[in-house]
């Protein structure tokens, strides 16, 4: 796990990690399960090892895959007091804004395509900067919480869309979001109709 000076957002974990007297969580229905019986803020190491656990059905997900071509989609699952699952459709050359997940903790697991993750951190002159950029495939699963901040896009050759499942715990209900340019940090509002995105 990163240190909580590390200024990076997100940290790997490979699927298949195997179960050391932990509660069993294998399918979307057990993770389900798991955010009902919440009763406050997960924290990010068990979303990410519940999410690299997974087994999942493809046909399980495929009503919640919708993208669009004015920006990435936000198509929610499931939601309850302590959690948000959705999943998250990007067609090519979509992305996000440089955001941050304030009050929350984001675990994302890539299922079809290639995510571009860009990190970035404050300077001393209050603006940001990237301090790296790395591809995940299918099946990794990262995460990320409170002031981290990222970028998420679908870089892809050609075509290709990009598919992922994110968990919010407790839910995302603001973020901010960063510009290269200057120093201002936008608060947006994350609202509960899910449809065209603004922000993860």
């Amino acid at each position: 796990m990163r240190d909580s000076n590390d200024p990076a957002p997100i940290v790997s974990e490979s699927t298949g990690l195997p179960a050391t007297g932990e509660r069993n969580v294998s399918t979307l229905s057990d993770l389900i399960d798991y955010l009902e019986g919440l009763s406050g803020r997960t924290p990010l190491h068990e979303l990410m090892k519940f999410l690299a656990r997974l087994e999942i059905d493809p046909r399980e997900l495929a009503p919640h895959v919708r993208f669009s071509p004015r920006g990435y989609v936000r198509n929610l699952v499931r939601a309850g007091p302590w959690y948000d699952l959705l999943v998250l459709c990007w067609e090519n050359g979509q992305r996000s804004p440089i955001h941050d997940h304030v009050g929350s903790s984001c675990a994302v697991r890539v299922l079809q395509g290639v995510m571009t993750e860009t990190a970035f951190a404050l300077t001393p002159n209050g603006r940001i900067k990237a301090v790296g950029s790395r591809d995940l495939p299918a099946g990794t699963v990262c995460g990320g919480q409170d002031f981290d901040l990222h970028q998420v896009s679908n870089l892809q050759d050609g075509e290709a869309e990009l598919v992922t499942l994110h968990v919010y715990s407790p839910p995302l209900r603001r973020m901010g979001t960063y510009s290269l340019n200057d120093h201002d940090q936008v608060q947006m509002p994350m609202f509960d109709e899910f449809a065209d995105a603004a922000g993860i």
